[in-house]
């Protein structure tokens, strides 16, 4: 077949009209927040933030987000609007060699991290329709003469996440046994996940859809936190300036 200098031009053009495509522009933008606000926001950078410095975090945090982040989150948005490839491809196209096998191992291990917090997320999701909340009060003893003297020792909060959900063991030498009920918590979080993207964009964008109720709640707890008893405390904290951190 003869081919002509616009063979490739036809080539694309034909393979561009095959490639998947956002609904529209709300799916786009939802997607990319949801991307943005995930647990890092809402989980870790609260806890980072109160222990380094409080405020003074802030400093070295938005010089790093407007001289790296910023920019990358710009360059990764501009490859994908550009070469409108899934993440293999745009590596084919940058560079045909090893085919981003480094981003591949990069997003597996992130996928073992976060999974394994959403498992948790799960676990005390199922444990919150209890009334009262498993890890509000210490549990009852074997002979039921008391409460749990381990528990009495530390809080009920610490025994709850280090007995009942991940029944750590005494010594780093014992392993201990097989959790089953975080296991089925992270089977149904890869589930969750794969059912998110069986079909690439067209089920990941109409999962962000349900994005905004969650944000919705997340304001609404912000509000009922401000108003709440002891409130000023963490404004203290978050408004102190400790630049001792910074320093080490």
């Amino acid at each position: 077949v003869l081919r002509t200098p616009f063979y490739r031009l036809f080539y694309r053009v034909e393979e561009a009209g095959d490639r998947p495509k956002w609904d529209n522009k709300a799916q786009y933008m939802l997607t990319c927040v949801g991307f943005c606000v995930g647990l890092g926001n809402v989980w870790r950078f609260p806890y980072l933030c109160q222990s380094h410095g409080g405020g003074a975090f802030m400093i070295p945090f938005l010089i790093l987000l407007v001289f790296e982040g910023i920019p990358l989150l710009h360059l990764e948005c501009a490859i994908g609007q550009r070469l409108r490839k899934p993440s293999i491809g745009v590596w084919r196209t940058i560079n045909p060699y090893m085919l981003g096998i480094a981003s591949m191992c990069v997003s597996f291990l992130v996928s073992l991290y976060y999974n394994t917090i959403i498992a948790w997320v799960m676990w005390y999701f199922f444990n919150s329709f209890q009334e009262p909340l498993p890890w509000s009060q210490c549990p009852i003893n074997a002979n039921r003469t008391g409460l749990v003297p381990e528990c009495e020792r530390s809080s009920p909060v610490d025994y709850f996440w280090y007995r009942e959900t991940l029944n750590t063991s005494a010594a780093i030498e014992q392993t201990g046994g097989l959790q089953w009920w975080m296991i089925l918590c992270l089977i149904s979080a890869w589930g969750v996940l794969y059912v998110c993207c069986i079909r690439g964009i067209e089920t990941t964008g109409k999962v962000e859809l349900s994005f905004c109720p969650p944000v919705v709640l997340l304001v609404t707890s912000l509000v009922c936190l401000v108003h709440a008893y002891k409130s000023s405390v963490s404004y203290v904290l978050f408004c102190i300036l400790d630049y001792s951190t910074i320093n080490n």
